[in-house]
């Protein structure tokens, strides 16, 4: 398996993102959703930067499950229920992602969102990876 990111000198530079990224491998894993749902299924964390750790946390569990590491992610979205509070807190969102997935960055988009299916929710991410 091969990712391969591209950041462009002619846009803007990228932070916390890739501007895209192009894989070669045999299996793609879709990731559902996840928010900072715990075992027993309760919206855990009172802040976004909890929320948001915990529910990368989540994307990347059922990633390493289906075989896969933080490496193989080529796409993430994120929905906030405040993108001016997840702007408000990105160095510290930037700084769980490398605590937990490293500095390899996928292709990536924050989406603002009204209500997530949990409405205690503040955030969730999905994606896909490609492995070999």
């Amino acid at each position: 398996m091969s990712l391969h990111r591209h950041n462009p000198a002619d846009l803007s530079p990228p932070n916390g993102f890739s501007h895209a990224v192009t894989a070669t491998g045999s299996r793609i894993v879709f990731l559902a959703g996840q928010t900072s749902l715990d075992r027993d299924g309760k919206v855990t964390g009172e802040t976004l930067p909890e929320q948001f750790e915990t529910a990368l946390g989540n994307l990347l569990t059922a990633l390493r499950h289906a075989g896969g590491s933080p490496a193989d992610l080529a796409r993430v979205t994120v929905y906030a229920t405040d993108v001016s509070d997840y702007r408000l807190h990105a160095a510290e969102l930037g700084r769980i992602w490398h605590r937990l997935a490293g500095r390899d960055y996928p292709a990536m988009a924050v989406i603002g969102a009204v209500r997530l299916w949990d409405e205690q929710a503040l955030v969730e991410l999905d994606g896909f990876a490609v492995l070999d």
